[in-house]
């Protein structure tokens, strides 16, 4: 079994995965846009992303940019949980999520080691932690 995120975005999917591919030292896979799917999307939509995955090292995610038909809620359900090798490492990852974003916890040492949480300026939700 194998459990990974999908997370949708309101059009602006490509330039979210651009920034976490950059983050994560990780490429951008199986990249498809509405453009030749048999949807019911605007012509102004058809270059959106209907499906792309994040890979690299450790990291492994799928998103889509939402149909305009789709909502998409800003909510807190969903959490990115980020494990980092080392404390310094974790930090500077931290700090590039939260930058243009909302930090909801400080990194910082806590019962199980570093930890801090954020909300990046895409309205993701992340948790980085480090054990050193």
């Amino acid at each position: 079994m194998k459990v990974q995120a999908y997370l949708s975005f309101n059009g602006n999917c490509l330039e979210a995965l651009n920034y976490y591919a950059n983050l994560f030292n990780a490429e951008i896979k199986n990249r498809q846009t509405y453009e030749d799917k048999k949807i019911d999307v605007p012509e102004s939509f058809r270059q959106k992303l209907q499906h792309a995955e994040l890979k690299g090292k450790n990291v492994h995610f799928m998103a889509y940019d939402a149909a305009p038909d789709t909502p998409i809620n800003h909510g807190n359900q969903i959490h990115m949980s980020v494990e980092v090798g080392n404390k310094e490492e974790a930090k500077i990852l931290f700090e590039n999520l939260s930058s243009g974003g909302q930090v909801h916890h400080n990194f910082r040492e806590r019962e199980w080691g570093y930890f801090g949480r954020c909300t990046d300026n895409f309205g993701i939700n992340w948790m980085v932690n480090s054990n050193n």
